[in-house]
């Protein structure tokens, strides 16, 4: 399986293949449900969780209003304290500052700390591709390289593979990336974490340039922001030479003191933990501790055409907690990988069609890989709605034309026809009852097939109900 999302079909198609996996089901449906249970427990601990849900999407609203005073602050802050900012329009700028500025270090292989925005720009393979060899040193992410994979969720990349698979990908695939997988490694849990430790040490201790993300910039102070669970953050964010981090515009907050209210909400969101377990922030550079040499690469790519839409734009207030995909009925179906995107889920519904547009099949189909029961949005930690912005994007979709869309059109003109002239109405309904008994369970035609291919049509009433009330309201 390829690592990049590239060529693969549209969601319909890779949903249909997806829910045939039983083996994929079950992996999934156990861990969304454990995690969102966890999840309800440690957010009903907090009485003013309503009130922080708010405060956090007011920040986040503020922001974007004003994003670009916001930016040049913390382009005045990094650079003060030492650091180094570079602004990339797209994911190919972006790429080729990562791999000049690596390549200036004489280096030929990097450590990672898992980040979302390098995936979504493809830098490993950029660096593959120009000899440089990136290491993933998250559990879940290592779990996806050495498998030759694709992440499937914001949390918990490898949330499609089970303890017996990932046993299994150790066993075959860690000694062509460094240390091998220790004789007789069994499935539990304790022992492929320290496989995982013993494989990672020696690229920790070596590596010269580590390249991270960042959760949250604080413009005020220049301040970069990780919080992970593993620790393999705070390796690669202390001990190389020089740090560069890829960070979304959109990451940018104002003061040092908001991070009071997401370092509340995005631990208990995303791994129910009351705070997380490492939470490294680094301001610039200091003689003797850490990096000597820190780039910040800002990254576009999209997001300002998003700011654009008023309201598409509140998908740049995620905080990549996760929990719209745990509570998801068509994730919990259809997995990660159906989404043909590094954001998966209903978050990758909404954000992946603004950031690439809707001109691909894939990302056309995306704003339906939704029931709109808005769990998503009642949980989400800034109170992104998302089924607003999903029927939003269905209407632009619907809008670009296409033959499909065409008839669409024709069948609501003519229905809009049918229903400005009672007497037809009435006649069709009567028309529709006395031939019930000859009625098709499923439409004919490429279109309304389609729709009934996993849909009944329902019954029709032996008559018409203005008949019936014309009969039965004296």
């Amino acid at each position: 399986m390829s690592g990049t999302y590239l060529g693969m079909p549209a969601f319909p198609e890779a949903a249909r293949e997806a829910v045939r996996d039983e083996r994929l089901r079950a992996n999934l449906r156990h861990a969304t449900h454990t995690i969102r249970d966890k999840r309800a427990r440690a957010v009903a601990e907090l009485d003013d969780w309503a009130a922080l849900r708010e405060a956090g999407r007011r920040v986040k609203d503020e922001t974007l209003r004003h994003l670009d005073a916001h930016l040049l602050r913390l382009e005045e802050s990094v650079t003060a304290a030492g650091g180094t900012v570079h602004w990339a329009a797209d994911a190919a700028e972006a790429n080729r500052i990562v791999t000049e500025l690596v390549k200036a270090t004489g280096e030929s292989e990097v450590v990672k700390v898992k980040s979302m925005a390098t995936q979504e720009i493809g830098l490993n393979e950029h660096l593959e591709a120009e000899g440089i060899r990136a290491y993933e040193t998250d559990l879940a992410e290592l779990i996806v390289q050495l498998g030759e994979d694709r992440p499937s969720h914001i949390l918990v990349p490898a949330i499609h593979r089970n303890r017996g698979e990932i046993r299994d990908v150790f066993r075959e695939k860690m000694a062509s990336w460094g240390r091998p997988a220790p004789e007789g490694l069994s499935d539990a849990p304790a022992e492929l974490a320290e496989a995982a430790r013993l494989h990672l040490r020696e690229k920790f201790l070596r590596a010269k340039v580590g390249i991270s993300g960042a959760n949250f910039m604080v413009a005020e102070t220049g301040t970069l922001v990780v919080v992970e669970s593993e620790g393999n953050g705070r390796m690669c964010l202390t001990l190389p030479e020089t740090l560069i981090s890829v960070v979304g515009i959109e990451k940018v907050v104002p003061t040092w003191r908001d991070l009071e209210v997401f370092l509340q909400t995005l631990p208990r969101s995303s791994t129910a933990e009351r705070m997380n377990p490492y939470t490294s922030m680094w301001t610039g550079t200091t003689d003797g501790d850490g990096p000597s040499a820190f780039h910040l690469v800002l990254l576009d790519n999209g997001r300002t055409d998003v700011l654009a839409d008023e309201v598409g734009r509140q998908a740049l207030r995620c905080i990549r907690c996760s929990a719209c995909l745990n509570v998801c009925p068509v994730y919990e179906r259809a997995g990660g990988h159906a989404y043909g995107s590094v954001y998966p889920g209903p978050i990758g519904a909404i954000l992946t069609p603004q950031l690439r547009g809707t001109a691909s099949e894939v990302d056309a189909s995306l704003p339906y890989a939704s029931s709109l029961c808005g769990a998503c949005y009642e949980v989400c930690p800034v109170a992104i709605d998302m089924p607003e912005v999903l029927v939003r994007l269905r209407e632009k979709v619907a809008g670009e034309g296409g033959k499909g869309h065409r008839l669409e059109r024709a069948a609501i003109k003519a229905s809009t026809w049918v229903l400005d002239h009672p007497g037809v109405l009435g006649a069709g309904e009567r028309l529709a009852s006395a031939t019930r008994k000859l009625h098709p369970r499923k439409l004919p035609g490429p279109v309304a097939g389609r729709w009934t291919e996993s849909r009944d049509l329902p019954e029709m009433p032996a008559e018409p109900f203005r008949d019936w009330w014309r009969r039965n309201r004296t």
